[in-house]
């Protein structure tokens, strides 16, 4: 016969292998689910355990919503608006009714899911674009307000089809199909080109879609355009999203808001591809930068909430639906444990099979504490257009320090080139504004981005970082900002703490700004320091502020302020000045100025600065010219130095203290900060600090390399192994 030889039986076990794995890929569920990812699930149901708590919970939710009738109303409202929350709960609620039938294969549920998709079937094909569109955009929608909410109910509603299309008729699938799956994925694809092709989180959200419905009913052609663009030729599309979103390191271009965002698409049309299609190996294109990005994303956060940078809302963190799924995911393919850690904060178990899989480690006490670190990471498709650097100190108060020398971000960036924020003992201690929105409430601007945030949150004053003569940095111009960024001219971290140097030569024109950055902590003492050196130098004299956005409560400054309490008037009229009232104004005598506030968090935060003598301070408060009281009222200082070619602004904050108004005592209130010295010279950088003890230290950089290196200071020798150290140079004296 044929297959006698040792050969041919290798070789026909081969094709039943393929032939298995290709039956088992055409069964249902095939997508974040496999088929056979439920015949596991099925069986811990059985047991006492997390993942049958999870899914008892769930069943009991979705009981109560499928004894209600089906409501699937003609789009009216803009997001947070009923119709617009309605169509989102059906989405949701088809999702989990169809995981749901899958583990107790009680057709109820499936015929619900068959049930909402007959009314949408009914009702799609006629829909208009969305009355409240905006007429200023080119991605509307049909069920909602833009086509990227209509991608989000796709993503969700192929996987509840995928789930009980076993349970359906032909007709119900020809009904379902013509009705609403193919006709939203034309409006998505033939009919959105922009968008469908369109590198950005709306362009992925919609390859996703598309992609993740042509796997369910064997349209392979949506595939290929979900994948390489709707000509297939590689200029859009899902890859090339992935080749130019995200940075080797795995940052996303837009910030952490928005790496968070678009995680979902990502992750979960990655997972489909995988099940479907696995030697595509897609989880390991480009170095693995999927599983990187989700790892960046956690690296993003502090204290459970992501760094406010760019178009954010503050209140999002670790507990985001996107980053559970995407966590759940990266488990099930890496089986690190460090992200049990996040997962058991995260609080929530995904029905699935990488969800079972997460559920069965922790309930087997696996998690080990995920490793917060210094790093930076690199900005730009190839991680060469500036960088977002995170430098992290765990000795004192869990700290972290965010530098931004980073690229503007796409439409959702903001001018703060250079900027950063401080974060102790788990509070924000100098912030970010953040976006000014109102996610989803209706009342405040339908819950879109409110005037407001051009006005002034994406303004370069709305940040820590220096403005030049009133304006914004590219003079508030996107299309400007997206073709510059910063030079990261160095990172480097030792047992004294990190440090970072960045400068750009185009945010103005003529105007060169460089800053170096580092938080350290002095040896053999509790104090931590956050250093800031900040160097502006042009041919022409200009106005330079430097804004220092504070959280808390004022306490104190080390020189007379002279402040307007009958009358406020705005700092200026264009560029975010508009909108902060000016509350006072002092000037420090030459040598150091001390501006002391008292964060929630019961600690004191001092902020010194060498100054000359000529540089004003003034302090402002956000609310001017703000009529329907959009803005946050939050304060801020600005040193101010005028007419001057170049200066040089330097600083430390410090922590410290402690305030307990429930057990009535306050420890440590002054600073024990009191001198600073900074000097150039030899392409070293030295900072010398000065204690009320009378200990001195002495920071020493290395700016031009990491080569070991001599140098003298107060005619003593000291010698530089590295790109910088920290010195005790108390009894050199």
């Amino acid at each position: 016969m044929f297959f006698t030889s040792t050969f041919n039986k290798a070789l026909l076990a081969v094709f039943i292998l393929i032939f298995t794995a290709t039956a088992l890929a055409k069964k249902h569920p095939n997508l974040v689910m496999s088929y056979q990812d439920t015949q596991a699930m099925r069986m811990a149901l059985k047991g006492d355990n997390s993942f049958s708590d999870t899914f008892a919970k769930t069943k009991a939710k979705v009981d109560v919503q499928i004894s209600k009738a089906i409501n699937v109303p003609a789009p009216k409202d803009s997001g947070g608006g009923f119709t617009h929350e309605r169509h989102k709960k059906n989405y949701q609620l088809m999702y989990n009714a169809g995981v749901v039938y899958q583990l107790t294969q009680q057709k109820k549920y499936a015929e619900y899911v068959r049930d909402m998709l007959f009314a949408y079937a009914d009702m799609y094909p006629s829909l208009p674009l969305h009355p409240a569109r905006r007429q200023d955009k080119n991605n509307p929608g049909k069920l909602f307000w833009q086509s990227l909410n209509e991608a989000v109910w796709l993503v969700y509603t192929s996987q509840a089809y995928d789930m009980i299309i076993s349970h359906l008729t032909e007709h119900d699938k020809t009904r379902i199909e013509t009705g609403i799956l193919r006709p939203i994925v034309k409006f998505l694809s033939v009919d959105s080109p922009a968008t469908f092709n369109k590198v950005h989180n709306h362009g992925t959200w919609l390859t996703a879609a598309v992609g993740m419905t042509g796997y369910v009913i064997g349209e392979q052609e949506w595939v290929e355009q979900a994948l390489y663009g709707l000509d297939k030729s590689g200029k859009g599309g899902f890859m090339r999203q992935l080749e130019e979103l995200f940075s080797p390191q795995g940052y996303y271009n837009e910030g952490p808001y928005y790496q968070r965002y678009a995680l979902m698409p990502f992750v979960t049309f990655a997972k489909a591809i995988e099940t479907n299609e696995p030697e595509r190996k897609i989880f390991e294109y480009r170095d693995g930068v999927l599983l990187k990005a989700i790892n960046t994303t956690i690296d993003l956060s502090y204290n459970g909430l992501f760094f406010p940078l760019n178009d954010a809302i503050k209140s999002k963190g670790i507990d985001t639906i996107e980053l559970v799924q995407a966590v759940t995911i990266a488990y099930g393919l890496t089986k690190n444990s460090g992200l049990l850690d996040i997962a058991s904060q995260q609080q929530q178990i995904i029905l699935t099979g990488d969800g079972l899989q997460v559920a069965k480690a922790l309930d087997a006490g696996l998690a080990t504490p995920y490793a917060f670190t210094s790093k930076a990471f690199g900005d730009g498709a190839d991680g060469k257009q500036g960088a977002l650097v995170v430098m992290r100190q765990h000795t004192q108060g869990d700290q972290a320090l965010v530098f931004k020398p980073a690229a503007q971000g796409l439409g959702h960036g903001h001018f703060d080139k250079l900027a950063w924020l401080f974060y102790d003992k788990g509070e924000e201690i100098v912030a970010d504004y953040g976006a000014a929105r109102f996610l989803n409430v209706e009342a405040k601007y339908g819950g879109q981005y409110l005037p407001e945030n051009d006005s002034y949150a994406k303004q370069t004053i709305a940040h820590n970082t220096l403005v030049v003569d009133e304006k914004s940095h590219f003079d508030g111009d996107v299309s400007v900002g997206n073709n510059n960024h910063p030079i990261v001219d160095y990172y480097a971290t030792n047992t004294h703490g990190t440090l970072s140097k960045a400068h750009i030569n185009t945010a103005y024109s003529g105007v060169e700004l460089t800053r170096m950055m580092a938080l350290i902590t002095l040896p053999k003492t509790d104090i931590s320091l956050a250093v800031d050196v900040f160097h502006v130098a042009s041919d022409k004299a200009h106005q330079y502020d430097l804004p220092v956005h504070y959280q808390g409560q004022l306490i104190d400054t080390n020189f007379e302020r002279n402040a307007y309490t009958e009358q406020l008037s705005a700092l200026g009229n264009a560029h975010g000045y508009q909108h902060l009232w000016l509350t006072a104004t002092g000037v420090a005598n030459e040598g150091i100025s001390k501006v002391t506030w008292l964060n929630e968090n019961g600690r004191f935060y001092t902020q010194s600065a060498i100054v000359d003598g000529d540089t004003e301070t003034l302090f402002t408060r956000i609310g001017a010219n703000d009529p329907l009281f959009n803005l946050r009222n939050e304060a801020a200082f600005i040193y101010r130095k005028k007419a001057s070619k170049q200066h040089t602004f330097v600083s430390v904050l410090e922590p410290h203290g402690e305030y307990n108004p429930s057990k009535e005592f306050t420890l440590e209130a002054q600073s024990k900060v009191t001198a600073l010295h900074f000097k150039h010279e030899n392409n070293i950088s030295l900072l010398e600090i000065t204690l009320a003890n009378a200990s001195q230290y002495l920071l020493a950089v290395n700016e031009v390399g990491t080569d070991k290196t001599e140098f003298t200071y107060n005619n003593n020798d000291y010698q530089l192994d590295g790109r910088f150290t920290l010195l005790n140079i108390t009894k050199q004296q």
